[in-house]
């Protein structure tokens, strides 16, 4: 029997044929794995058991889910899936414009501020915009320049002033980049203080230098590091944690059990600049590793091409890409020698 599916809406079941238990887990891949890429790769949500799939979502984007199932599936016959098959196989069907495609229905979103309006540039910052309105949790994911803590600041000072929250707090973990804090001159505030200085700026851009002021004086703005959340509960505010790569798990579960009644939080953080020790895990990576599946939580990935910098940041940050890449390949292949 070949491979089938029949078309329910914007739902598609797939059954794979012939049925083998170690193609399907290969496929899938540990945890579900490869079907969460997937499921990134096309702004969809896949469900499995045992050889059946369904697929849930925009209707062309599962159209194409489907068909990389099936390519997958024939070549587990002779051959391991990786994640870098599943990223190859996204790229040539074209995924990305199909993803871009699904967010083009979707309203825009303009946020108003004392300096002007703010507008999504592209598909991939209006979904985003899109998701932070209808998610308590989001987590924007990419390289620096896409607007991942820009946008999340514009989103919490509208939530502030339309008084959909009380409060704001803006959170980062105080990680060195290869100096220590301790030999910096000042009291802990002032040791602190360059951690947090990007979310001052784009507070400052955005409400401007007095009204930010008094607002922090009143403690309806805090600016924060990581490890003052501790203990805390946050009702009725909107947290952004910026600089998430740099969160243990530990700080990581810590942060996500803070929230509260009525809150909403970001995450933020760019998986390619973790300034963790050597040997530390990212505490952003094992959260989208385990909060994948989890309803009310959405996850926007940025690309280079979403970068809105100078036009040489997209070029180094493609650049940067692909020596991982190569080097990623050229690890595998000394591995299977």
């Amino acid at each position: 029997m070949p491979n089938s599916f029949q078309l329910l809406d914007q739902h598609l079941d797939l059954e794979l044929q012939p049925e083998d238990n170690l193609r399907i887990a290969n496929l899938c891949g540990q945890f579900d794995q490869h079907l969460r890429q997937l499921e990134r790769g096309l702004g969809i949500e896949i469900n499995s058991r045992g050889s059946c799939f369904r697929l849930i979502g925009n209707a062309e984007a599962v159209r194409l889910g489907a068909d990389i199932l099936r390519q997958l599936y024939t070549e587990t016959v002779d051959s391991g899936i990786t994640a870098d098959i599943i990223h190859l196989a996204l790229q040539v069907a074209g995924a990305d414009a199909v993803r871009e495609a699904t967010v083009d229905h979707l309203p825009e979103i303009v946020i108003k501020t004392k300096r002007g309006l703010i507008r999504a540039r592209g598909a991939n910052q209006q979904a985003y915009l899109h998701a932070i309105q209808h998610h308590d949790i989001n987590f924007g994911i990419g390289p620096a320049g896409t607007g991942k803590t820009y946008l999340a600041v514009a989103s919490a000072i509208e939530a502030l002033e339309t008084e959909r929250v009380r409060r704001l707090l803006l959170v980062r973990p105080a990680v060195e980049a290869g100096e220590r804090l301790g030999f910096l001159p000042g009291d802990l505030a002032q040791k602190i203080d360059p951690y947090l200085r990007p979310l001052y700026d784009a507070l400052f851009e955005m409400m401007g230098f007095e009204k930010v002021t008094k607002l922090l004086e009143r403690n309806v703005i805090e600016v924060a590091p990581l490890a003052f959340m501790r203990g805390r509960t946050l009702n009725n505010a909107f947290v952004i944690l910026d600089e998430a790569q740099n969160t243990t798990p530990e700080q990581m579960k810590m942060f996500l059990t803070r929230l509260g009644f009525g809150a909403t939080a970001v995450i933020t953080g760019d998986l390619t600049q973790v300034d963790l020790p050597r040997g530390q895990p990212s505490g952003l990576q094992q959260a989208v590793d385990i909060l994948r599946t989890v309803k009310g939580i959405s996850f926007t990935l940025f690309h280079s091409r979403d970068v809105v910098r100078h036009a040489l940041v997209q070029q180094i940050v493609n650049a940067y890409e692909t020596f991982e890449q190569a080097k990623k390949a050229r690890l595998t292949a000394s591995a299977n020698s």
